[in-house]
């Protein structure tokens, strides 16, 4: 069985922590990196759920793509959510590991998993200068509404589901897709000429002035799908990589994706509504 610290080793390779952007937390946030890893559980959230999910594994590492702490604490005690994380995980030994902004613009990244979930064919980066994001081809054309339509069936479901701005029946036959929050990316979106943008976390201004906003290209559509459900894929395409690294070492790891849903929305309320 490898060490923690090998283990580590191969997937500083896969996300390198300097590509991490300088605001966020990327890394080992617990663990002694000479224990012994047989089972490896990936998740989107570092969340008590996770943690409990691991001990129910038998797991001695978890890696996220979110932060356990994203800005600086003074404390782990077990009286606030976070601590009580960090008292469980390192109770029971599983050392917690994150890749989040690296793995965002690595190659294959959260945006590539995205891609494929869907079915795309990823042509390049929707952001050249650091990867953010990709450019994909639809494998035929089809209406903003079947687009969104292939979204909901192919991504995990959330309460939010999946939501629409712009002509339902307007042909897309190129997309943008970026994992997480991606509507600070409507200049690269505008300038690489596509059809529709996937992403999550859309705010009604910069949706409100893209969908007004027409190139020569044409008016822009846009799916809005729950955070979690558009970085989960991930999961799986980080599981497979270290699985293959597993094969190659001949290490013989237990590699697991977690199926609890961690998104924070937990219903879709309906009502007539107020009236205008």
């Amino acid at each position: 069985m490898p060490r923690l610290s090998e283990v580590i080793a191969e997937l500083d390779a896969l996300w390198p922590p300097e590509r991490a952007e300088s605001w966020d937390a990327v890394g080992t946030v617990c663990g002694d990196p000479d224990a012994e890893v047989t089972r490896v559980l990936f998740a989107v959230d570092p969340v008590q759920d996770i943690a409990d999910e691991a001990i129910a594994l038998g797991a001695d590492l978890i890696v996220t793509h979110h932060p356990l702490y994203l800005r600086g604490t003074t404390t782990v005690a077990a009286g606030h959510f976070k601590g009580r994380v960090v008292h469980t995980l390192i109770k029971h030994d599983i050392a917690l590991h994150v890749a989040h902004t690296n793995a965002d613009t690595a190659d294959p990244g959260v945006s590539d998993a995205l891609a494929g979930a869907l079915d795309l064919r990823v042509t390049g980066p929707l952001v050249p200068e650091n990867g953010l994001g990709r450019i994909c081809e639809l494998d035929r054309p089809e209406t903003l509404a079947e687009f969104a339509a292939r979204a909901a069936k192919r991504l995990p479901a959330t309460a939010q589901g999946i939501r629409v701005a712009g002509d339902p029946d307007m042909i897309v036959r190129r997309v943008a897709v970026s994992g997480g929050s991606g509507d600070s990316l409507f200049g690269a979106v505008r300038a690489a000429g596509v059809d529709a943008f996937l992403t999550a976390d859309l705010r009604h201004h910069p949706v409100s002035e893209a969908t007004q906003h027409v190139t020569q290209s044409g008016p822009l559509g846009l799916v809005d799908a729950a955070h979690w459900a558009t970085e989960w894929p991930w999961c799986e395409q980080a599981a497979a990589q270290l699985d293959e690294i597993s094969d190659r070492h001949g290490w013989g790891l237990r590699v697991h994706v977690s199926k609890t849903v961690t998104d924070p929305w937990s219903s879709h309320h309906t009502s007539p509504g107020a009236p205008n």
